[in-house]
């Protein structure tokens, strides 16, 4: 009895092996419908062969259960797969296991399997057939399911997912890349505001650009190479210029030659040993902020041979440190003091009062222009409109306040605008547009640049 347990362990070890092998379902390749398989064994007191199996469990269960279970009619409507059986002899008697795949209810399914086990003879031996279980495929499924779901979740996780902030910034950087344009006959990488700001930074090439665009400075121009192009030459006349180069030898030559042929008002540069096109948004505010006037770096590095950051360095050595206040040594009174006579009291000179001189404030000189508009000044004040002029000062248009904006955008022919309101960044750059050269309201908010050409006025002035 022993040794029969033990060889059918043997056959059941190598029949989990093979299902382990050929995948999660024995039959699956038969039928994709299947619901469950039954699992059964067999011992015959012989030998006997694979067919003889078969034909035993076809032959005995014909008829026992009716035409609707018959397996032969079930095998030919597909709701019965292919029966697996496999053999093995050993000391003159015959284990093996037997596979049926189903795709009956389970109720059916059941009936089945027990028909099984009323097998009593294989071939011309004794046989005895159990059932061991019945497995559901579609829990075998789901199982598989889930454990493929980890892996693919967990292959999900390792692959690099880009941060919201990461997302944000590319965006922007493609934003940025077409707000580039190309200014001049050299077609120089520039930002969308040196056309018509009165303030440019002069970089060395189209990176440096990109790098200040994404940190929102929209006014710096690329020289692109070693030479200064005409443009930079011709800008430099016109505008505020800053060079900004990079902190190595490549760019203190950009800015020798800069300082030379051009008209360049200040000097400023990357930390030692970095390029601006690598610089964070708080190296380039610091750098600019520590710009130098042009004049003072000619003289340095021109005539005493230093160079930028020794001059920048003497520039901090200079700084004077605040003072420490020490503490003050605590007083250290006598034990017995003397008695002193008192002495007469020394006669103290007043100095007598001097005449008080009145000092007027000195008047700020007015624009000239406001007494050339003065008349439509004060009507704008009364009426509260605004007025359109041309060249020779006459009054083209009347409108109201809230509608001058669109009034701009329509109009090519305004000299100057009168209109009692606040002159903002986005009224400026409307008008530049249209070629006004006279801008006069009220007063100026958050105004950070202007059109050389375009001149604008307050009444407080």
């Amino acid at each position: 009895m022993k040794r029969k347990k033990t060889i059918l362990q043997q056959v059941l070890a190598e029949k989990r092996k093979k299902a382990k092998e050929g995948g999660f379902m024995s039959g699956k390749d038969e039928f994709g419908t299947t619901k469950y398989v039954i699992y059964a064994e067999f011992e015959a007191n012989g030998i006997v062969e694979r067919p003889d199996v078969v034909g035993a469990i076809f032959g005995q269960t014909e008829g026992l259960l009716g035409d609707d279970l018959d397996l032969r009619e079930l095998q030919k409507t597909g709701r019965i797969g292919r029966i697996r059986v496999e053999v093995h002899n050993k000391a003159g008697k015959t284990y093996g296991t037997i596979t049926v795949p189903s795709s009956l209810d389970r109720v059916e399914t059941a009936i089945l399997a027990a028909a099984l086990e009323t097998i009593d003879r294989v071939g011309p031996a004794e046989a005895k057939i159990r059932v061991l279980r019945i497995e559901d495929v579609r829990a075998t499924k789901r199982k598989y399911i889930i454990e493929r779901a980890k892996e693919i979740l967990e292959t999900l996780m390792e692959q690099e997912i880009p941060e919201t902030q990461e997302l944000t910034e590319e965006v922007k950087k493609a934003v940025r890349a077409k707000e580039l344009i190309e200014y001049g006959p050299e077609k120089l990488p520039a930002g969308p505001h040196v056309p018509f700001s009165d303030s440019i930074i002069v970089v060395e090439g189209r990176a440096d650009v990109l790098n200040l665009l994404k940190h929102g400075i929209k006014n710096a121009i690329a020289v692109e190479g070693t030479s200064i192009p005409e443009t930079i030459i011709k800008l430099s006349k016109e505008r505020i210029v800053t060079a900004f180069t990079d902190g190595d030898r490549g760019g203190e030559l950009i800015l020798k030659e800069l300082l030379q042929v051009a008209d360049v008002d200040y000097v400023a540069r990357a930390p030692e040993g970095k390029e601006v096109e690598e610089l964070t948004k708080k190296e380039i505010v610091k750098a600019l902020r520590s710009k130098v006037p042009a004049e003072q770096v000619i003289n340095e590095m021109f005539n005493k041979g230093k160079s930028f950051y020794e001059l920048i360095r003497e520039r901090e050595e200079r700084k004077p440190e605040p003072r420490k206040v020490e503490p003050r040594e605590p007083r250290v009174v006598p034990a017995k003091v003397e008695e002193k006579k008192p002495e007469k009291p020394e006669k103290v000179e007043r100095p007598e009062p001097k005449e008080e001189k009145i000092v007027k404030p000195i008047e700020k000189a007015r624009v000239p222009e406001l007494e050339e508009f003065g008349e439509f000044i004060e009507r704008v004040k009364k009426d509260g409109i605004a007025l359109l002029l041309d060249e020779n000062k006459n009054v083209i248009a009347e409108i109201p306040v809230r509608e001058l904006t669109n009034q701009l955008k329509e109009r090519k022919d305004v000299y100057a605008v009168v209109f009692n309101g606040v002159i903002t960044q986005r009224l400026i750059d409307t008008v530049s547009e249209t070629g006004v050269r006279y801008l006069i309201g009220a007063r100026k908010y958050n105004v950070v640049r202007r059109p050389v050409q375009l001149k604008i006025i307050t009444f407080a002035e």
